[in-house]
């Protein structure tokens, strides 16, 4: 690949790491860049998610020092991951059909939920789901999407961190980053061992990632909801337009044979 080209993708992965560890949403910039690069569908997949493994890392990494996370909260990440896991593993066999239509009518709700929600603040409030059946039953939906296709599994725990468990917007973004990074493991594992990863570009964007997930980590803690729900609100009215707009969806797009 051509040093322009790897710049390129440094590039779209900086900008896409700092929104990633805010809003989540970041694979819709990423997943376009490698497809407009020349990757094959699966190819870009599984290359996208060991640069996103990076930015997760930072993310979680800096939410993890500064006190937002520990030990109790592994069980998210091992649901994230193994699910991740089966997702990755049944890419080739989801019924594309429902992704295509379902998913920009979800993170349209997502953007409303974040939008019109009155009590949505840096604090604590009433917890509407018990955390084990949260662990239990939406952890691993979420972390399998994440595993089979994955734009917007950033947006959706993070809905389901502040409006199920009823978590402030800073503490649900460090659990969105631990469940998302874990997942990101999971499906990385699984598209290794199927040789379908680029190591090159993949590092080459990594490093973007990770840089631009740190400074977007950092402020997300320092600017809390002031910064992190109009962010969520415009990525998730982003990914559902641009999903739309895509002839026959996103998804058909890049599974296209």
């Amino acid at each position: 690949m051509s040093f322009t080209l790897l710049l390129t993708l440094f590039c779209v992965s900086l900008g896409a790491g700092f929104v990633d560890a805010i809003a989540g949403g970041g694979g819709l910039l990423t997943v376009p860049a490698l497809a407009l690069a020349g990757f094959d569908p699966v190819t870009a997949l599984a290359t996208n998610k060991l640069q996103s493994t990076f930015g997760s890392a930072a993310a979680t990494l800096k939410f993890w020092r500064a006190g937002h996370l520990g030990p109790e909260y592994w069980p998210i990440a091992l649901m994230a991951g193994g699910a991740a896991i089966l997702g990755t593993l049944t890419v080739t066999f989801l019924p594309r059909q429902i992704l295509n239509y379902g998913m920009p009518v979800l993170l349209v709700a997502v953007a409303l939920y974040f939008a019109l929600s009155p009590k949505m603040t840096d604090h604590d409030r009433h917890q509407r789901l018990s955390t084990p059946v949260f662990i239990a039953l939406f952890v691993p939906m979420i972390g399998f999407y994440d595993g089979a296709f994955g734009p917007g599994t950033g947006s959706f725990f993070m809905a389901g961190f502040v409006g199920l468990l009823g978590l402030g917007v800073v503490r649900a973004a460090a659990r969105t980053k631990l469940a998302n990074f874990a997942s990101n493991i999971g499906s990385l594992s699984t598209f290794i061992l199927g040789g379908h990863v680029m190591i090159i570009p993949g590092l080459v964007m990594g490093l973007g990632q990770f840089i631009g997930a740190t400074c977007g980590a950092h402020m997300a803690m320092t600017q809390g909801s002031r910064l992190v729900k109009p962010l969520i609100i415009v990525m998730s009215l982003g990914m559902a337009l641009r999903l739309a707009l895509t002839p026959a969806g996103l998804v058909a797009y890049f599974f296209h044979n």
